[in-house]
């Protein structure tokens, strides 16, 4: 079932992030009056078609792309010179049809994220708050590099950072690659060399680095249920939890965790109560749906902030976020350049179907908000300077203004050719990865 569901959902994301795609070549095509022979979803063969007008309408039977066809575009077709060919153009109306395609993709971006931000949300209160460190985890790289509790974090890798939230996406993309932190301790200016571990999320084994540093903030109880072990060890609605057993609580889960595994144990809560710092003894009794388990009757929660969006509000958001996820895309091709990120985040089919699965089980926004990110990151590589892709045609273009005239085909076709080793690498890198991600495959690879 989950295989299915897997299946499903990466169809719906692709087929819709393609049809936008190519949607903008066809439609910007017949706006200036280019003649469209086909348009298809998938690649060949097509398994179904049916003809309107001059265009042929299909779905291929491979389906990780598809193609708008259009008369006199490739260089192997022979012209007639009509008015009706992409080449009797002008490069302007050529550039049209080409730009579209991405920018196609990046509006869906922004519409898609608008709905995801529409509404009422909750959010956890620390990621737009300055990233001061409020723990540093034993045996982690921040306590190997010498970052301390009470460091204000101030860059990565010299790009500055005002919230936790851009500090957890400057350092993902560091994994396993030594970072410079500047930070503030005591007022005074450090730089420290840090090399974030790799960790991994989900059934997609994404990998991303981390530092082992948290935020100084507490879960609270604000549900303690009278009759049960909580309530009658002394714990109070409202109590902040601030460590058990003498190790520092963070989030809700670490609470759970310490309180499951303590069935039959007294425990010592230290707890904040109206300003003063109190220590309770409680001992856990069974759950009532695992007797292995402990439970108090209490209910953590971590601090949160209420958010209700407007659509214009939502908007406006989504186009700051896609403002910055556009930023970080640029920050992660040059750190590939410069080998700052490693290769291994990058994602093919493979990993992009597994997300989709796991989206998908989670919620529609989830799954919407999966396919603002990947549309996003579509437009924004279609239009990178590689010959093959849009940007590439369009780059080819302007060399041929600047020079004012047009190349030989043959000259065009090596271009192309050189783009195609480029973008043929980066398949085998991205399909390498996604084998990789999965564990029996990986388990025979030796060299792993």
């Amino acid at each position: 079932m989950a295989a299915l569901q897997t299946f499903v959902a990466f169809l719906f994301v692709l087929g819709v992030l393609v049809f936008v795609h190519e949607l903008g070549h066809f439609l910007a095509a017949k706006r200036v009056g280019i003649r469209v022979l086909k348009f298809q979803l998938g690649f060949n063969p097509t398994i179904f078609s049916f003809t309107r007008g001059d265009t042929e309408y299909g779905i291929g039977a491979l389906p990780l792309g598809g193609f708008v066809k259009m008369a006199g575009e490739s260089p192997e077709e022979e012209r007639t010179g009509a008015d009706d060919e992409f080449m009797s153009k002008s490069k302007w109306q050529r550039f049209q049809v080409l730009i579209m395609g991405p920018v196609m993709n990046l509006v869906l971006a922004v519409l898609l994220l608008t709905v995801v931000l529409y509404g009422d949300s909750i959010e956890s209160a620390y990621l737009d708050q300055p990233p001061v460190v409020g723990v540093v985890a034993t045996g982690s790289p921040a306590e190997q590099g010498g970052i301390q509790v009470g460091d204000r974090i101030v860059a990565v890798a010299s790009r500055e950072v005002e919230t936790w939230d851009g500090f957890f996406q400057q350092v993902s993309t560091h994994a396993g690659r030594e970072v410079a932190i500047d930070l503030l301790r005591e007022g005074r200016p450090l730089t420290l060399r840090v090399t974030p571990a790799t960790v991994t999320a989900g059934r997609s084994r994404i990998e991303f680095g981390e530092l082992g540093v948290l935020p100084d903030v507490h879960p609270h109880l604000d549900k303690v249920e009278e009759g049960l072990a909580g309530a009658r060890g002394g714990l109070k609605t409202g109590d902040i939890i601030l460590a058990v057993n003498g190790r520092r609580m963070t989030f809700r889960e670490e609470f759970f965790d310490a309180v499951a595994n303590s069935l039959g144990q007294s425990i010592a809560i230290q707890v904040r109560r109206g300003g003063a710092v109190e220590t309770v003894s409680v001992t856990p009794q069974a759950r009532p749906d695992d007797a292995k388990k402990g439970y108090l009757g209490v209910n953590p929660v971590d601090e949160t902030r209420s958010i209700h969006r407007s659509i214009t509000a939502a908007f406006k958001q989504s186009a700051i976020n896609n403002v910055k996820g556009a930023k970080m895309i640029f920050q992660t091709v040059y750190g590939l350049i410069t080998r700052e990120t490693s290769p291994k985040q990058l994602m093919g089919p493979v990993a992009i179907a597994q997300l989709s699965g796991e989206m998908a089980s989670i919620s529609v926004i989830a799954l919407l908000n999966l396919m603002a990110m990947i549309s996003l990151n579509l437009g924004l590589l279609n239009l990178m300077p590689i010959p093959i892709l849009d940007g590439g045609h369009i780059f080819i273009m302007a060399l041929e203004g600047l020079a004012r005239r047009d190349f030989s085909m043959k000259v065009k076709e090596k271009m192309l050719l050189a783009g195609f080793v480029v973008l043929m690498m980066l398949m085998v890198t991205v399909i390498y990865n996604d084998l990789t991600r999965i564990s029996w495959i990986e388990r025979l690879m030796p060299w792993r």
